[in-house]
């Protein structure tokens, strides 16, 4: 008897249930269920990702979707059921991944990845798996990748046609890249004048199939299980499936030499402090210990410090990032006007408002900030944050330097 038939006797699956993922020769469970992974949405893509990796074994998953559920995606998503409607669609596909493996350890975020995660996360990861629906979020996660070291792997998808892509850190080409015109053209449009989100802009919908959805979410897991395994995966190029014609194929992506994406993946030190329990003031001192009494912090994000309306005379204290702000809310109250926003993105010892906290300031946690001195810089991150931030899917030494699969 051979041992795939001793494999199919009776009650043999039931002691493992990755048995038959066991007979590829080159895989290792442990690597699946020890791989640290981000989802980055939980519409139709996501859905089928986390789907995905709920049946491969997937054992840490951070999970982030800003939105909540409508019946429109009953028809698109398998862990949604109708007594969800109105609910979290990152909680409850958290909850349906659970069902499904119970031995994965998921941590769930209702939030924006542009505003409410912090760099962190795609430091902690081994990597990210996006299901997203436009090109800033994209725009975003490429660099938070790219400076924390990490593969991504992008998927996109509309009627019955779908993309699926891999970016990896160094040489090769990143998202950022593959941009043309019309898609800059498209980012500044979600913006006005000021820099604040246009609402109108945010609640475009996509035409997608559940259908499409899977084929593309099955590439993007298939590419990280082979990442996770060393083999080779399709670094800087993209499959593209025609759903109409069911014809594929694969493209390649050039580098550009003067894309801004590009930063080289960089050294961090731990503060061993959570951002809502360190002051500005405490955080500046710290760099300046480091790096000299000229040194300045820059948190690589624009904060709304407030709103101020010329033709009235009033300034409203925001101290939210300008992702964050809509044209709607900046609206004065009095007059109607779009008020003008007062930025920041760094400290230099001069502002006053140096007793807020980080947290406070709109900085989200377990995020990392730099400490700057001419050409002079170092990297901070908020590590104590991180059980708190990644819950169960957290473990001691999760931080410890590491290379790739």
């Amino acid at each position: 008897m051979t041992d795939a038939l001793r494999i199919d006797s009776p009650g043999a699956g039931e002691r493992d249930r990755f048995s038959r993922f066991k007979l590829i020769r080159w895989w290792e469970q442990e690597r699946l269920d020890r791989a640290r992974i981000v989802v980055v949405g939980a519409g139709a893509l996501g859905n089928e990702i986390l789907k995905n990796l709920a049946l491969l074994g997937a054992g840490r998953i951070f999970l982030v979707d800003s939105d909540s559920i409508e019946m429109s995606n009953l028809s698109r998503s398998v862990l949604f059921r109708e007594e969800d409607t109105g609910r979290s669609k990152a909680e409850v596909a958290a909850r349906s991944v659970r069902d499904i493996y119970p031995g994965a350890r998921v941590r769930w975020l209702q939030g924006d990845v542009l505003t409410d995660v912090g760099l962190g996360v795609f430091i902690w990861a081994d990597i990210t798996l996006a299901g997203l629906d436009n090109r800033e979020a994209r725009l975003f996660l490429n660099r938070a990748a790219r400076r924390a070291g990490r593969p991504w792997i992008d998927g996109a998808i509309e009627q019955l046609n779908g993309l699926a892509r891999v970016f990896l850190p160094g040489g090769g080409p990143c998202y950022e890249c593959t941009l043309g015109q019309a898609d800059w053209d498209i980012l500044r449009a979600r913006r006005s004048c000021n820099f604040l989100s246009r609402e109108d802009m945010l609640l475009g919908r996509v035409p997608t199939t559940p259908t499409s959805a899977s084929v593309i979410a099955g590439l993007q897991c298939q590419e990280a299980v082979k990442y996770l395994h060393g083999l080779e995966v399709l670094a800087g190029k993209a499959f593209l499936f025609n759903g109409l014609t069911h014809e594929s194929y694969v493209v390649g992506y050039e580098r550009k030499p003067d894309c801004f994406s590009h930063e080289e993946p960089f050294a961090w030190t731990a503060l061993g402090r959570k951002a809502s329990e360190t002051t500005l003031a405490a955080l500046l001192e710290t760099v300046r210990r480091d790096l000299g009494p000229e040194a300045v912090v820059e948190f690589g994000r624009d904060v709304v410090l407030g709103l101020q309306c010329v033709p009235c005379g009033t300034f409203e204290p925001v101290f939210r990032q300008i992702r964050s702000v809509t044209e709607k809310e900046a609206a004065c109250p009095a007059c109607g006007l779009v008020r003008n926003p007062k930025l920041a993105h760094g400290l230099d010892g001069r502002e006053d408002f140096l007793g807020k906290t980080v947290a406070e300031f709109g900085i989200p946690p377990f995020d990392l900030v730099t400490g700057r001195r001419g050409r002079e810089e170092r990297a901070y991150l908020f590590d104590a944050d991180a059980p708190s931030v990644l819950g169960p899917a957290w473990e001691e030494g999760d931080l410890s330097p590491r290379s790739a699969p």
